[in-house]
């Protein structure tokens, strides 16, 4: 069984930059595909960014694209996403997520394991 756990959310202003942290434990963190979703209040959870076990290939949202990189570090066990030029509408909880080797995917339900979130808050 894995577990994720983020870290890194915080309240910003817009324009700030925010790097978030997932750590997985419980499994072989390089077996896996692992993405980034955000879901804001009231509204339904969205795909960010996905990454795959080689750390090649990264996937983004047409609306983080430019500004936000998805990296990991094996040797860790930890996947990250930089944030820079946040925006208001950037403000949701951040979930990292984790399904066994295969393509990259920015649908939720084929992701098996799920982080508790970490909530990021950009203010105007």
């Amino acid at each position: 069984q894995v577990q994720l756990v983020e870290s890194g959310g915080g309240l910003v202003q817009a324009g700030a930059s925010l790097r978030l942290s997932c750590v997985a434990s419980g499994g072989t963190f390089s077996r896996y595909v692992m993405a980034w979703f955000r879901q804001a209040p009231g509204k339904e959870r969205e795909f960010v960014s996905a990454i795959s076990w080689s750390g090649g290939n990264p996937v983004y949202a047409d609306s983080v694209k430019g500004r936000f990189t998805i990296s990991r570090d094996n040797a860790k066990n930890t996947m990250y996403l930089q944030m820079i030029s946040l925006k208001p509408e950037d403000t949701a909880v951040y979930y990292c997520a984790a399904r066994r080797l295969g393509v990259i995917t920015d649908y939720g339900p084929s992701y098996e394991y799920w982080g508790q979130g970490t909530q990021v808050t950009v203010s105007s």
